[in-house]
C-alpha cells in the first residue's frame, strides 16, 4: 500500500538544516576532512554541576512518572526567580510561564495556537527558518520585513505600511540574531512596544541567544521594557546558555493570554518533558554561582573564537560584519557569487562548510553565516583555506 502524505504536510518548507548536513555528511564520507561552520549546535559539554543534578535526578523514582502537564511548579519558580534577577522581570509562575521541549516548539506552536488560517504573521527577513514551519503548520499567511547592514539588522517600523501593519496580528522578532549577530537597544524595544500598542499586534521575542554578548554587552530582554508583558512573549533555551541542545527543555515567559494558549495546545500534544530535566533545569537557574561561571566561561569562549577568526579573515581583506551578540559571524559574499555558489565553492573547494544566510530569507542573500562553535584553531584553519582560494588572491 501507497500513503500519501496530507496536503497540510505538503506545504512545509524543505528543512534547510537537514539539507546542509547532508551535503557535509556525504562531502565527509568521501573522506574529506571538512571544518564545518554551518551549523548552531553547541561543541561545548553541559556544565557538571547540571549534569550531577541530572544524575541524580534520575535515580528518584518520583521523577519516573508522568510529569504535571504543564510542567513541575519547581521549575516554573526556577524560571520566575531567574527572570527576576537576571532581567528586573516580575512573573507569575502559574500564569505567565510554559515550560517547551525546547523553545522552538513553542516558536511552531504559536501559529496553531493563536491565529486562524488566513491571518497575517510578520517575520524577519533573514530569520531563524523554522518560523516558516510555524506558519505553515498553522496556515497563516506570512509579510517579511527586510533587516540590513545600514540599520545593524534592526526592523525599521518606519518602512512598514499602515496596510501591513493593520492586518498583522502578530510579529517575531530574535535578538541576539540568528544569522546576523546583532543585537537590540532599549530604544529598539520602545519603538517595539509602541508598534505592538499602536497597530494591536503581538510580539514573540526569541531570546534563544540571551546569554551570549560580547566586549562587556549584555543582551536586553524584551520584557525589561515598560509594557511589554502587555503585548507580547519571550521564548528563552537551555540549550545556548548552558550547552543543553540535546536535552530539548526551554519555556516561555509573559502575556498570560499567549501563554494560556500555548499551554492549551500542550495539554492536547505533550505530559510536559521527563521530570529529572526539569529537576536538572531547576538546579541550572537556581545554583547562583555556578550559574554565573558557566555564563562567563560561555561567553569567554565564543568572545576568543570570534577574535580569532575575524582577526585571521582580515588579514587577507574580508570584512566581516561583526557580532555583538549569539555565536555567528556573517561574512559578506565576493560580488561574482551568489550566495547558494559561494557557500558550494567553500565547501567544494577549500572543505569548509558555512550556511547560505540566503536559507534565510532572500534579504540574506549576498552574505553566509559562520557557526563558532568550533575550537579557535579551527577557525583560524577554516580562514587560512579560504584565505588561499583565488578570489582573495
Amino acid at each position: 500500500m501507497h500513503f500519501e502524505k496530507s496536503e497540510l504536510l505538503k506545504t512545509l518548507p524543505k528543512q534547510f538544516f537537514a539539507s546542509l548536513v547532508a551535503k557535509v555528511n556525504a562531502k565527509i564520507s568521501a573522506g574529506a576532512d571538512v571544518i564545518n561552520l554551518g551549523q548552531g549546535n553547541p561543541d561545548q559539554p553541559t556544565p557538571e554541576y547540571i549534569v550531577r543534578a541530572m544524575q541524580e535526578a534520575t535515580a528518584n523514582s518520583g521523577d519516573h512518572k508522568y510529569s504535571l502537564f504543564r510542567g513541575e511548579h519547581r521549575l516554573k519558580r526556577a524560571i520566575v526567580d531567574f527572570y527576576k534577577e537576571e532581567y528586573g522581570v516580575m512573573l507569575d509562575p502559574e500564569t505567565e510561564v510554559a515550560i517547551l521541549a525546547g523553545s522552538k516548539i513553542g516558536l511552531v506552536e504559536l501559529p496553531w495556537a493563536l491565529m486562524n488560517p488566513g491571518e497575517t504573521l510578520l517575520l524577519p527577513n533573514p530569520g531563524y527558518p523554522d518560523y516558516l514551519s510555524g506558519a505553515a503548520l498553522g496556515q497563516v499567511h506570512c509579510d517579511f520585513l527586510p533587516l540590513t547592514r545600514e540599520n545593524d539588522f534592526l526592523v525599521d517600523y518606519t518602512a512598514i505600511d499602515s496596510e501591513t501593519a493593520k492586518k498583522a496580528k502578530f510579529l517575531y522578532l530574535n535578538y541576539p540574531n540568528n544569522p546576523t549577530g546583532a543585537v537590540a537597544t532599549d530604544h529598539f524595544y520602545e519603538e517595539t512596544v509602541n508598534f505592538a500598542v499602536n497597530n494591536e499586534v503581538g510580539i514573540v521575542s526569541d531570546f534563544a541567544y540571551g546569554a551570549i554578548g560580547f566586549d562587556g554587552y549584555k543582551p536586553l530582554s524584551f520584557l525589561q521594557t515598560a509594557g511589554a508583558k502587555d503585548v507580547g512573549i519571550e521564548t528563552y533555551t537551555f540549550s545556548k546558555t548552558f550547552n543543553m541542545a540535546g536535552w530539548r527543555i526551554g519555556f516561555a515567559v509573559g502575556n498570560a493570554d499567549m501563554i494560556e494558549a500555548i499551554n492549551v495546545i500542550q495539554d492536547h500534544l505533550f505530559v510536559s518533558l521527563f521530570p529529572a530535566i526539569q529537576d536538572a533545569a531547576v538546579e541550572a537557574l537556581t545554583n547562583i554561582s555556578e550559574r554565573q561561571k558557566a555564563i562567563v566561561k560561555l561567553n569567554t569562549v565564543y568572545q576568543k573564537r570570534r577574535d580569532a577568526f575575524v582577526n585571521a579573515v582580515r588579514a587577507y581583506g574580508w570584512e566581516p560584519y561583526v557580532p555583538k551578540g549569539a555565536f555567528y559571524v556573517l561574512m559578506p559574499v565576493p560580488k561574482e557569487y551568489s550566495s547558494a555558489e559561494f557557500a558550494e565553492l567553500l565547501l567544494e573547494e577549500a572543505n569548509v562548510a558555512v550556511a547560505d544566510a540566503s536559507g534565510f530569507g532572500d534579504a540574506g542573500e549576498g552574505y553566509i553565516r559562520v557557526g563558532l562553535t568550533i575550537d579557535e584553531a579551527r577557525l583560524i584553519e577554516a580562514a587560512e583555506r579560504i584565505g588561499k582560494l583565488k578570489i582573495f588572491k
